[in-house]
């Protein structure tokens, strides 16, 4: 008996230690407003736009989002750029294409039809560019990390300068909010990189909630049409539960009458 509780104890007192530590280690990401939580939660088409005007214009240099075609911004539940405007936003792009009857590959304007273009030819070619690091494709990034929305906003925050005692190799960073502490992707923001055509202010802040916002589109594009169908669910099974209610009233009424 003694023995066992001896091990009920030692167990209790590692558990204890364990769990103090995991919570310890817990880290409380920036949150803010997404217009997308909820129930009826929908994606703000100005932040939609910013966001791609923020990926292409600060990290498109880097980071693909192979899984997007150029069409995907004109469509309904997305940025939603005219037809117009997103045949110019593809036309802004070379892509390789071909054989041509000659068997040469050859450049043209982009199509909506085409892909996202991707910065790099090969995995190779963007490991020498970065260090030896690859740059993740962000077309599912949201939903490929723990912490979802949260944590790729407050890792566009978190950059700081290191803590007292903590050395850092050539081209490593370090971010209050990435596992670890450590990232090989420099600081990309500041107040006023980008000009937003809406007006916007392009503060830190605020292009790393839009192009949050962007990828988190880029993960669920369904996302509106998913909520509406959940809602549309729960109305059709509330009425089915009164519908359901009232029979079985009616239905014991006559047992009951009967007896």
């Amino acid at each position: 008996m003694k023995n066992f509780l001896r091990i009920f104890l030692i167990t209790s007192l590692v558990f204890g230690i364990s769990v103090k530590s995991n919570s310890a280690e817990k880290i409380e990401y920036l949150t803010t407003d997404w217009s997308f939580k909820g129930l009826f939660g929908k994606f703000d088409r100005g932040a939609l736009q910013r966001g791609y005007q923020v990926y292409t214009e600060v990290c498109s240099s880097c980071h693909s989002m192979k899984y997007l075609s150029y069409r995907n911004l004109a469509e309904k539940g997305g940025p939603e750029f005219s037809i117009a405007e997103a045949k110019a936003i593809a036309a802004s792009f070379e892509v390789t294409d071909g054989p041509n009857d000659d068997g040469e590959m050859f450049t043209r304007p982009g199509k909506l039809s085409d892909k996202f273009v991707m910065p790099y030819d090969n995995v190779k070619a963007a490991q020498a560019a970065n260090g030896g690091a690859y740059p993740p494709d962000m077309s599912v990034l949201v939903k490929a990390r723990g912490g979802g929305v949260d944590y790729i906003y407050s890792l566009l925050q978190g950059y700081e300068d290191p803590p007292v005692g903590m050395s850092l190799d050539d081209g490593v960073y370090y971010n209050k909010y990435m596992y670890g502490n450590k990232i090989k992707m420099a600081n990309q923001l500041s107040d006023g990189l980008v000009e937003y055509g809406d007006g916007t202010t392009a503060s830190i802040e605020q292009m790393s909630k839009d192009v949050t916002t962007f990828l988190m589109w880029a993960a669920e594009p369904h996302l509106e049409s998913r909520h509406q169908m959940g809602f549309k669910a729960i109305v059709y099974l509330i009425i089915l539960t009164i519908l359901v209610y009232f029979s079985m009233k009616k239905i014991w009424s006559r047992i009951e009458t009967e007896v």
